[in-house]
Parts: structure tokens; sequence; C-alpha cells
């Protein structure tokens, strides 16, 4: 597996996990705290988020896909871009994991 695929799940999980929690805080000030100007903020942060949502499943599903995960885990990582702040946990979790197995394997590619 390429570094560059895990490279790219990472960047897009910081991101819908930045805006998912920018989301909830805009919704925060929209209706608990009648904010003007907070309803044009979520309308803008929810449709970033959710075009940005989509694009982190693709690049999650491909990553668990070239790691070989089995469908519980696949599912776990990709809700993980719904639950505020979860994305951010379960990234740096799977970065881990995988970074491991990504150097053990780049020896075995340079002497092919």
């Amino acid at each position: 597996m390429k570094k560059s695929v895990l490279t790219r799940y990472r960047v897009l999980a910081y991101v819908t996990g930045v805006l998912l929690v920018l989301l909830c805080l805009g919704m925060i000030a929209k209706y608990g705290l009648d904010v003007d100007g907070a309803a044009d903020f979520t309308r803008v942060v929810a449709i970033a988020h959710g075009w940005l949502y989509v694009l982190y499943l693709v690049f999650a599903f491909d990553l668990g896909s070239k790691a070989k995960w089995p469908v519980g885990k696949q599912l776990w990582v990709l809700l993980a871009g719904t639950v505020p702040t979860a994305a951010f946990f379960v990234e740096r979790r799977i970065s881990r994991e995988l970074e491991g197995r990504i150097a053990d394997e780049a020896p075995v590619a340079a002497k092919a």
C-alpha cells in the first residue's frame, strides 16, 4: 500500500472533522444563541461538509480495501466522519497502525 493513500485519507479526516465541529458550533449559534449571520455560516459549512464527507467516504473505503480490513472495521472508520471529533481519534489510531505496516513494506518494495 502506498503512503499517499494514507495521506489523502488523513487530510480528509481532519478537514471533515473540523467542518463537522464548525457545523455543530454554527447550529448552536443559530438555534441556541440566535446569533445574526449564523444561518448563512451554517449553510455554507453544511454544504462544504456534505461534499467533502462524500470524498472522505471514498478515500476511507479505498484505504480500507487496500489495507484489507474486515467489514466491521471499515464501517467504524466510515462512520467516524459523522460524530463530532471522532474522526480525529480514529484517524490517529488508523495512522499509527498503518504507518508501521507501510514502513515494513517499503524495504521489500525497494529490493524488488
